[in-house]
């Protein structure tokens, strides 16, 4: 007697025309490995599959959840973070919904820094680097530690600034301490506008339905918008403190 073939499965009741997909069709979509899907799912990171008798099928949530579990990864999070980050989603958080809070993971980098190696930074450069000069590059934030320690990270587009900056003389002491204001306030500010997009745009555009795909595109818009604003804001700061530097003199 010739075995019986497997059933197409059938939509989820309320899920409207979605079809769902086997675990070689998920781990095509999503281009992660069998063996990582079924570790995942151990790890209640994403749903068990939904059974069609002895046949297990996976949905959008599936899609969506494991999407998130990579761009968690890709920032670097370790799978205790991710497990701690999964958890607080809520229990009958949508796919869409899944989908936005990966948006909001999206880097803010315009263009990630190339990794090389020491000797191929100098290469590039077409001389040699001191370890203070090293130091200094990175301080100003051109170049920057991998986990690697045999690798760098190297903006590129500011790589011939920084350069520019120590053969001008520019202390070292100095891009530390630069550095150092930059990443405090620069911190304190992401967590204020993020507060700002997380209690007065995002609630608007995920209570009104917008797709993933608007939500990306408002991200991606905002990201030039906002970068502009802080550096007008900071040059404006900077005019004001040199007429008030100006002034306190002069009155002296």
């Amino acid at each position: 007697m010739s075995a019986q073939p497997t059933p197409e499965p059938e939509p989820l009741a309320g899920a409207g025309p979605e079809q769902l997909l086997t675990l070689e069709e998920l781990t095509t979509r999503v281009g992660m490995s069998v063996r990582n899907v079924r570790f995942y799912t151990s790890k209640g990171l994403v749903p068990p599959p939904i059974r069609r008798g002895r046949s297990g099928y996976y949905s959008a949530d599936h899609v969506a959840r494991l999407e998130l579990v990579q761009e968690l990864q890709g920032h670097g999070f370790t799978l205790a973070a991710i497990e701690r980050y999964v958890a607080g989603l809520p229990d009958d958080a949508t796919p869409e919904e899944v989908a936005l809070r990966r948006t909001m993971l999206a880097p803010w980098q315009a263009e990630p820094p190339a990794r090389m190696t020491r000797a191929e930074l100098e290469q590039r450069v077409d001389r040699p680097l001191t370890d203070d000069e090293l130091d200094t590059l990175v301080a100003i934030g051109v170049v920057f530690p991998d986990d690697d320690p045999d690798v760098l990270k190297v903006a590129l587009s500011q790589l011939s600034v920084g350069l520019g900056l120590i053969d001008l003389g520019f202390p070292r002491e100095a891009a530390l301490a630069s550095k150092a204001l930059y990443e405090r306030h620069g911190r304190e500010l992401a967590r204020e506008l993020n507060d700002v997009f997380h209690t007065m745009v995002w609630p608007r555009y995920r209570d009104s339905g917008a797709s993933p795909d608007t939500v990306r595109e408002l991200v991606e818009r905002l990201k030039p918008l906002s970068i502009a604003s802080l550096v007008t804001a900071y040059e404006v700061g900077m005019d004001q403190t040199n007429r008030e530097t100006i002034e306190r003199r002069t009155r002296g």
